[in-house]
């Protein structure tokens, strides 16, 4: 119990304001999660895990009676959801990384262009749809970036798990709306990382780009060129 109060109340002290420990934590988990991704490593679902439940303490600050700047429902709510995504991608990876018997997990694919419509309409529709509810929540405003980070961190975690390339820039659409979210709720530590993700998010998208590139060269299949005048040694 001592362990928890203290994780529940530790404090940085950075010039005249304070980072929550638990903040600081959960985004350091965060980013494991993301290198692992990159790597395509399956202990990157776990690590992001144990992040998810430590951040969800903390955007739901007021609910546990800690001293923060805010409560953002939004992300909160990602939290759970990022939780109950990892749960599916660990399980995806694990298959196909037995299935494949290889160290890396997933093989980066492009998504088809049907699945990429599909993903920008459910990203308009799902903050259309989330607004209003976060709203009513109390949520910190303005209320659609809220409700833009958490559909797109739910499509952006789903596209990992199913090794589409293309959630890379997601993310990056989710970092351009989150990061200044954050720091106007007072989350610099959240803030700061979403920053440093946003540039992370791009070198991830060239190393799996690079990676599906391979995959296609490798998976082309050979050429036959037969001359008029075949070898007769060679035998059909």
């Amino acid at each position: 119990m001592d362990i928890l109060r203290w994780l529940f109340e530790a404090q940085i002290p950075v010039g005249g304001s304070v980072l929550i420990l638990r903040e600081v934590l959960g985004n350091i988990f965060g980013l494991a999660s993301a290198l692992g991704g990159m790597r395509r490593k399956v202990w990157a679902w776990p690590a992001g895990i144990a992040g998810n439940l430590l951040l969800l303490t903390v955007f739901l600050g007021n609910v546990f009676g800690s001293a923060t700047p805010a409560t953002l429902w939004g992300q909160a709510g990602r939290q759970v959801m990022f939780i109950i995504v990892a749960l599916y991608g660990w399980q995806r990876w694990q298959q196909s990384r037995r299935a494949a018997g290889t160290p890396t997990a997933i093989a980066p694919a492009w998504a088809s262009a049907k699945t990429r419509v599909a993903l920008v309409l459910a990203m308009a529709a799902g903050t259309a749809a989330l607004t209003p509810l976060f709203d009513a929540l109390g949520s910190y405003p303005p209320v659609w970036a809220d409700a833009w980070t958490f559909t797109g961190s739910l499509l952006a975690t789903y596209g990992m798990a199913r090794g589409w390339t293309e959630f890379w820039l997601i993310w990056v659409a989710v970092d351009v709306v989150g990061v200044p979210l954050l720091f106007s709720a007072g989350y610099y530590a959240s803030a700061f990382m979403y920053l440093f993700y946003g540039f992370f998010t791009l070198a991830g998208f060239i190393v799996w780009w690079r990676a599906s590139r391979t995959r296609t060269v490798a998976e082309a299949p050979a050429v036959k060129v037969e001359t008029a005048f075949p070898d007769p040694a060679v035998s059909k």
